[in-house]
């Protein structure tokens, strides 16, 4: 993700900056999708896996990235609470 971008955009929700996503991270993150554990916070089950996505400072958002464009959609956000290891 372009630097310039990521540092102007913040969660939609909380207002917060955004940091990418690390390898670890994702990986935990498509561990938890696989799983079943991974939801959106209008309820929805997350069933494809994530190849980018972005999280908010405190680690508790995270945002997809379709095709380069992130997902900046409040419902469409990933409570990351339930997923071990995953906050920033």
């Amino acid at each position: 993700m372009d630097k310039k971008l990521l540092d102007i955009l913040c969660c939609p929700a909380s207002k917060q900056s955004l940091l990418q996503l690390s390898s670890d991270q994702l990986d935990r993150m498509n561990a938890a999708i696989t799983a079943g554990k991974a939801v959106q916070l209008d309820g929805q089950a997350v069933n494809k896996p994530l190849k980018e996505a972005l999280i908010t400072r405190d680690g508790k958002l995270l945002y997809r990235i379709d095709d380069g464009i992130p997902v900046l959609l409040a419902e469409e956000a990933i409570a990351a609470a339930a997923i071990d290891g995953l906050a920033a």
